[in-house]
């Protein structure tokens, strides 16, 4: 009952083809051939040169914007929700205190 029961690997059904035998080919030696000479590569330009035309400037401008103003709220949100959370604790607190305070001077 507690011991381990391993599962036993199938059996494996149809027919079962042989490896195929694959023969080994021969290795002919060529006439050596002349060393020709090196070519010089064309020169590559240091820079790719990007050409801004004025819409694409105004999508670039409008697309920073759209992030700029995307980060920004969510940063803003983020702060709102820091603030809103810490008040309401400091009022928990202060509720608290009270009620044990109150709850101190009757006895």
């Amino acid at each position: 009952m507690f011991r381990p029961k391993l599962p036993t690997m199938p059996q494996p059904t149809g027919i079962v083809t042989p490896p195929a035998v694959i023969e080994p080919t021969t290795i002919t030696p060529s006439t050596p051939t002349t060393p020709t000479a090196p070519t010089v590569p064309a020169p590559v330009p240091a820079r790719s040169t990007i050409q801004l035309t004025p819409g694409t400037a105004i999508a670039l401008v409008g697309g920073g914007t759209a992030v700029v103003l995307v980060v920004g709220a969510v940063l803003v949100s983020m702060l709102l929700a820091v603030a809103i959370t810490g008040a309401s604790v400091a009022v928990c607190a202060v509720v608290l205190r009270s009620l044990l305070a109150s709850g101190n001077r009757r006895r």
